[in-house]
């Protein structure tokens, strides 16, 4: 017994000594069917929630809404993502901004978050209708969202298929130069993502989904408040980082540019 104690001390020294403290974002869907306690993730050091908002084909998460003025209240951060399909990307883009843009809208003063972090939900969809979106199709959506909000969202996929995709001969380099934009969120279960071109780092890692996890659970959680399989993600650097990263990055609502009609594109549907 005492061996094993002294070699899982050993072991623990190695690992990154910011793993649990940087372990702050949750992200969330309305697969998760509890009530989330966001008063108790905040007391356990978490900074931000990143919400699905919509998903294929033009739906809206229902939890949503009432998900972020709970979180609000609780004084979280909030971020909202859209899981991609393969059709039309201006389509799917202006349906995500809609969505997020009532929910802000209809929630009081006190319930409504400062920003709001818009992640592209880029991974491979064997989940609903519609195919899997291509990088393409990916730049014409993340085009949209700085068209009419200034800003580029976060693109979020596992660390193997985003190789795949990106490492494709059909992948033009100026498609990765506006991919290159937008914040990587990169998910690995198993170990820390390597550098994934055309981005040099990650800012945001999801080291646990549905409470799957390889890592040790001392320094990497999976669950979190009342929930026992979390989807837990660790950012590249400080809280204050943090908090800097999601007020520099996120749509202040009430800014946006004036809409225009899509223009088709050759990222829109064949």
């Amino acid at each position: 017994m005492k061996l094993s104690i002294f070699r899982a001390a050993g072991f623990l020294f190695v690992l990154p000594a910011c793993a649990f403290a940087a372990s702050n974002v949750v992200n969330l869907s309305h697969y998760d069917l509890m009530r989330p306690d966001f008063a108790a993730m905040k007391s356990e050091g978490i900074v931000g929630v990143i919400h699905e908002a919509t998903y294929p084909r033009l739906d809206r998460d229902v939890q949503y809404a009432f998900r972020q003025q709970a979180a609000a209240q609780a004084g979280l951060l909030w971020g909202a993502y859209h899981y991609a399909d393969a059709t039309d990307p201006v389509r799917q883009a202006d349906h995500f901004l809609s969505v997020v843009s009532n929910a802000w809208t209809q929630a009081g003063a006190l319930s409504r978050p400062s920003g709001v972090l818009l992640v592209l939900d880029f991974e491979k969809n064997g989940h609903y209708p519609g195919g899997t979106m291509r990088a393409d199709q990916a730049v014409a959506f993340v085009e949209r969202i700085r068209e009419r909000t200034g800003k580029y969202p976060g693109l979020y996929s596992g660390e193997y298929h985003l190789r795949q995709v990106l490492n494709s001969p059909k992948v033009s380099p100026a498609y990765k130069r506006v991919l290159s934009n937008c914040w990587l969120w990169i998910a690995n279960y198993h170990y820390e993502p390597r550098a994934t071109a055309p981005w040099s780092f990650w800012h945001l890692w999801q080291y646990c989904g549905d409470g799957k996890c390889d890592l040790p659970r001392l320094a990497y959680p999976t669950r979190v408040a009342n929930i026992s399989k979390a989807e837990r993600n660790i950012f590249r650097g400080s809280r204050t980082e943090l908090e800097d990263f999601w007020q520099e990055r996120a749509w202040q609502l009430g800014g946006e540019k004036r809409r225009r009609e899509p223009e088709r594109t050759l990222a829109a549907d064949l």
